[in-house]
């Protein structure tokens, strides 16, 4: 099963190539068939120039240029189009997740589910060097969305998940422009009937740049996601739930 993982960066040239060089090697020991497809996203320093050097040295990355709207969900909206693996994995350009637990979520994924969820809050589960604000905000909207969907994940803002292909197919058509991509992607997997598995994951802050989540602007872009799904759960009647062979 081929493995693509997208990753966005907007002005990640201090990040880019140890999150890369890592990724691969660690891919490449376990001898999984993968793509890395890195979006660059309107950067204005040098990564469209590191990526291309990083290119003559690792064969399975793909760059390509949003040239569209700019966004955290712009970018992964563009990679979820351009991906040609069986499965898909959205990762951080900052080295904010493992590559040992991508390994981990793929062959998890091989026991047969439809998509493979992150959560850092839960047994066996780390974050380092969380900030405390982002903490108290994080753990409050995550046990609203438990609440009010009734269901156990208790991290739908965690960016690292791994979905199959067809899962992508199933949940279009994707709105998100923003960070609010990181509910959309779940809620409405699980919302339409795919099977998952909740697998424990760690966190680290980024060692260089600065964080493109502006938590000012993104609260009422997650409470209108949370308020779109929450809409298809109730009235929609399973008229988008997945087609069980």
């Amino acid at each position: 099963m081929k493995l693509s993982i997208v990753i966005p960066a907007h002005n990640e040239e201090l990040c880019i190539v140890e999150t890369l060089r890592q990724l691969h090697s660690k891919l490449d020991a376990n001898h999984i068939n993968h793509e890395i497809v890195v979006i660059n996203d309107n950067s204005i320093d040098n990564t469209i120039a590191v990526l291309g050097q990083l290119q003559k040295e690792i064969s399975t990355l793909v760059v390509y240029t949003n040239t569209g709207a700019h966004g955290y969900g712009y970018a992964v909206r563009l990679g979820l189009e351009k991906f040609t693996g069986d499965c898909v994995a959205v990762m951080m350009a900052d080295l904010s997740d493992s590559p040992d637990d991508l390994i981990v979520f793929y062959n998890k994924m091989l026991e047969g589910y439809d998509c493979v969820f992150g959560t850092r809050w839960s047994k066996g589960g780390k974050v380092y060097d969380y900030p405390t604000h982002k903490l108290f905000l994080n753990r409050f909207f995550n046990n609203i969305v438990r609440i009010i969907f009734g269901i156990k994940y208790n991290d739908v803002t965690n960016a690292f998940k791994l979905f199959r292909k067809e899962t992508i197919q199933g949940i279009q058509p994707l709105l998100s422009p923003h960070f609010n991509l990181t509910v959309e992607l779940p809620l409405k997997a699980i919302i339409r009937g795919y099977s998952y598995a909740i697998v424990p994951n760690s966190w680290t802050n980024r060692k260089h740049g600065v964080s493109k989540l502006k938590i000012r602007e993104m609260g009422s872009r997650y409470f209108f996601i949370l308020l779109y799904c929450l809409i298809e759960k109730s009235f929609a009647k399973g008229d988008f739930k997945k087609k069980w062979d």
